[in-house]
């Protein structure tokens, strides 16, 4: 065959954090600097791109953590203060560069005029409504969106099936909340994959799963084309691995594209390099130093120390940029060219997974890259042509029937980012509130009044939020590990202190109202999820 496909698949992903009781959240940030860096960019890319060219068909899941933060009143306020905020700063910082650093002052112009866009599409075009502008964009056939676990539960350590199935069902309901339709597939949290979450999948209506190269390769049989085709479990729902080389191309720290030395430093930032008195209008109210996301500096090279940075050229990074993804695409050309001359019965399928957030805040080029890449596709559909997984199934081509393994794309394809020796001690706690979750779902399905059902619903949704695969990657990671704990514990207390009312017949009102303010995730929720028996 002629043709090769090629199909990209962003995961955006962020944990759920909204933090009412306080007017600043540092960990809040995390979404404002997404929504700035990586959801604005590559909505306006996409919108482009269909513009001008073919289609840039792709796959993107928004995790329901991530469409509820989107569609959350007080964070889209936020954030709104946030971008005035940096647009404040980056306006004093064209008069500071133009008198007194001359060799930032490309650069502040650069983050002048994209602030000044985001604006515009946060406030004229998106209404600040990012979840609508996807939407929008699956509507119009330019990308495919699929879901996620209902708060990214690491699936194979939930311990009940009930829990499980439920982070399944609840995140196909948010789906359908947010984009008016079923989903087709799901990205499984962390491609976490044990034997039988193809059940629930299936049970769910879902058709196919993204997960690790492991899981095709160390099948059973065998997969006859590798991971450049799915292959399908024994009861139908398929299975889309990650491919390895361009994994390596774009995600490696060492040879990957993100490190080469024109692209912008993302650890050296203004929030710790200007004059405290001169920063200080533009921290959060307790004064303490933060990254602002105004970084002026380039990688350099990778055993260059931070003070010795090289100033940032954007020029310099956008040609880099165009240049990665010539190759980029050459390198799949020439990798489909290879794999037809192996496959000469079919046309092989090159499945390129990454986190959204790597382009455009990890890798600040990232969007650029991206769309260079699509533009350069529009040239090459003769031999490669631009895919979505669900547009692979619509092929209808023959897919070979196999048993995925045990695996994640975590470190060594296993587990041991999630359960090692520094996150063990939280699974007695959460496989605890599992089996405490489906017991009293049991007993009041039928019973429940309404205050009772609000209970019920609110312990659901602290039982969902402690199994946030997060917490355990960020406990690994040794990034915000006091954080990541903290919210582990009040979720698996709040949890606790709501079934213990609910067993005792006595509901603290106040207490619960405080608690649904403040984790008001999926309002659409109903408990009897969690029932062993539908109801």
């Amino acid at each position: 065959m002629s043709v090769a496909y090629f199909s990209l698949v962003l995961h955006a992903h962020l944990p759920f954090v909204r933090h009412p009781e306080r007017p600043e959240f540092l960990e809040e940030d995390w979404l404002y600097e997404a929504i700035t860096e990586v959801y604005l960019p590559l909505i306006s890319i996409f919108s482009n791109l269909a513009r001008l060219s073919d289609k840039p068909r792709l796959a993107i899941n928004i995790s329901p953590p991530l469409c509820e933060m989107l569609s959350d009143e007080l964070l889209r306020s936020r954030y709104t203060r946030h971008l005035e905020n940096l647009l404040a700063l980056v306006e004093k910082e064209l008069g500071r560069t133009a008198r007194e650093a001359p060799e930032f002052h490309q650069t502040a112009r650069m983050y002048h005029e994209n602030l000044r866009a985001a604006h515009h599409l946060w406030e004229d075009v998106y209404r600040r409504d990012l979840v609508r502008a996807f939407r929008e964009l699956q509507d119009a056939g330019i990308i495919e969106i699929i879901t996620c676990g209902a708060t990214h539960g690491f699936l194979p350590l939930i311990s009940t099936e009930e829990a499980r199935r439920a982070q399944v069902e609840i995140a196909i309901n948010n789906y359908r909340k947010h984009f008016g339709r079923q989903p087709r597939g799901i990205w499984l949290p962390e491609c976490a994959y044990e034997p039988g979450v193809e059940t629930i999948l299936a049970d769910a209506g879902l058709e196919y799963f993204i997960a690790d190269a492991h899981a095709v390769l160390y099948g059973d049989p065998r997969p006859r084309y590798g991971v450049y085709a799915p292959v399908r479990c024994p009861n139908g729902v398929a299975v889309f691995a990650r491919d390895p080389e361009t994994s390596q191309q774009v995600w490696s720290s060492i040879t990957g594209y993100p490190g080469h030395a024109d692209y912008r430093e993302f650890y050296r930032d203004i929030g710790w390099d200007a004059p405290y008195e001169y920063l200080k209008p533009h921290l959060h109210s307790d004064g303490e130093r933060r990254h602002l996301g105004l970084k002026y500096h380039r990688i350099t090279g990778r055993d260059v120390p931070l003070h010795e940075k090289a100033p940032y050229d954007p020029g310099a990074a956008r040609r880099r940029a165009m240049l990665d993804a010539e190759h980029f695409v050459r390198s799949r050309l020439e990798q489909a060219r290879r794999l037809r001359e192996s496959f000469e019965d079919r046309a092989p399928l090159i499945v390129s997974p990454y986190d959204a957030e790597l382009f455009g805040h990890w890798w600040y080029e990232g969007p650029q890259f991206l769309d260079f890449v699509f533009r350069r596709l529009s040239e090459r559909r003769d031999a490669l042509i631009p895919i979505s997984p669900g547009d692979y199934l619509d092929l209808d081509l023959p897919i070979q029937t196999q048993q995925p393994a045990q695996s994640s794309w975590g470190a060594e394809g296993y587990f041991k980012v999630w359960l090692n020796e520094g996150t063990a001690w939280m699974y007695p706690y959460q496989h605890a509130a599992e089996a405490r979750m489906t017991r009293l779902a049991d007993e009041h399905a039928l019973t429940a009044d309404e205050m009772k059902r609000r209970a019920l619903n609110q312990a659901a949704r602290e039982l969902l939020l402690a199994q946030s695969s997060d917490w355990a990657f960020q406990i690994y990671q040794g990034t915000t590990v006091e954080y990541a704990v903290r919210r582990f514990r009040a979720h698996i207390y709040r949890f606790n202190a709501l079934a213990d009312d609910i067993a005792r017949g006595e509901i603290d009102v106040a207490r619960l109202e405080e608690i649904e303010s403040r984790d008001n995730i999926f309002q659409e929720l109903d408990f009897r999820t969690y029932c062993t028996k539908p109801h």
